[in-house]
């Protein structure tokens, strides 16, 4: 059910809104990537500077799609530091995920930290040894130091999205990423919720069996049902 504009609200979730992952995915993609890189700009400077970078997969459902990523790098030599992914659908399904692994494996074996950031239910993980955490979303940061551990932050459509360290060069502190301010920021800029569909089940992913009844009562509390 959409609702006048006199009636706009953010979005009703805590953390990520998975109504998010159908038709306006690929936009909300793009405006993450903005955010975060804004958010980092300033923490990181004057010595290093984050940059998108953009390149393109293949999606079974768009062909070829655009991507982007968040490179942080030093400005004296131009050297990559730390690499941002934000995982859309073309890297989690089909060929698109077996190239994207291929591709993560090839820039973990130079010294670059990688950040990974998966807001997406569906599709498949990232592939660690060991059992995973249990979540709707994770994040996965690789630090050069620590190889091959890999820090995991698991959340759930219920919780917020956490704040995570970015490493930079080993003689700086990290930075901190609040991955929630930065979809907020998503949402206040675009307002979102006015396109999104909250009358049915979020696309494409089916909600866990407790999870639904929480989102409708949520949704109604919002007025969005």
């Amino acid at each position: 059910m959409l609702q006048d504009s006199s009636d706009l609200m953010p979005s009703p979730f805590p953390g990520m809104d998975p109504y998010l992952e159908g038709e306006m995915w690929q936009e909300f993609h793009t405006r993450l990537a903005n955010q975060i890189s804004m958010q980092i700009l300033p923490l990181v400077a004057p010595k290093y500077v984050a940059l998108l970078t953009k390149r393109y997969v293949l999606d079974r459902a768009l062909g070829l799609a655009p991507q982007l990523s968040i490179e942080i790098r030093d400005v004296a030599n131009r050297r990559l530091v730390t690499l941002i992914e934000i995982l859309s659908p073309a890297n989690k399904y089909g060929d698109g995920s077996r190239d994207y692994e291929d591709r993560r494996l090839e820039i973990l074996r130079t010294r670059t930290h990688v950040l990974e950031i998966d807001l997406l239910r569906g599709g498949r993980r990232i592939q660690l040894a060991g059992e995973q955490p249990a979540g709707d979303y994770f994040v996965y940061l690789s630090r050069i130091q620590r190889r091959p551990n890999t820090q995991v932050w698991a959340v759930t459509v219920r919780d917020r999205l956490p704040v995570m360290p970015v490493p930079l060069l080993e003689a700086d502190p990290d930075v901190a990423l609040d991955l929630q301010a930065a979809v907020d920021a998503c949402f206040a800029l675009v307002g979102y919720e006015r396109l999104l569909d909250y009358s049915g089940p979020p696309p494409p992913q089916r909600l866990g069996e407790s999870d639904i009844p929480w989102v409708d009562e949520l949704l109604r509390a919002a007025n969005w049902r």
